[in-house]
């Protein structure tokens, strides 16, 4: 069995308790996640937007694990969009296995 196959099968069933004290909550959706097709420039905007409402966010720390540990592919969530979480993901694994 594979390596990422295992992982999944440990995770535990979400908890979306922290939810409720989003910053986000109530925002257009369509902030954190773009349009199919999406440009560059368009893309920066929305997600400068974006990340300016989770910076201020009660619950950014559990939004940005929940996204990390899923792996969830697509949105703003925590702060960071699809290629930092990717980022954050490798350098934990790296951390894990340098330990």
């Amino acid at each position: 069995m594979s390596k990422v196959r295992r992982q999944a099968n440990r995770l535990a069933a979400p908890q979306w308790g922290w939810q409720d004290a989003a910053a986000c909550r109530g925002e257009d959706i369509g902030l954190f996640f773009g349009p199919d097709g999406e440009r560059q420039p368009e893309r920066e905007i929305r997600e400068r937007k974006a990340k300016a409402i989770c910076a201020r966010c009660a619950v950014r720390t559990e939004c940005l694990e929940y996204a990390v540990s899923r792996p969830e592919k697509y949105g703003v969530w925590g702060g960071l969009n699809e290629d930092e979480r990717a980022s954050e993901r490798r350098r934990r694994m790296r951390r894990a296995n340098a330990a």
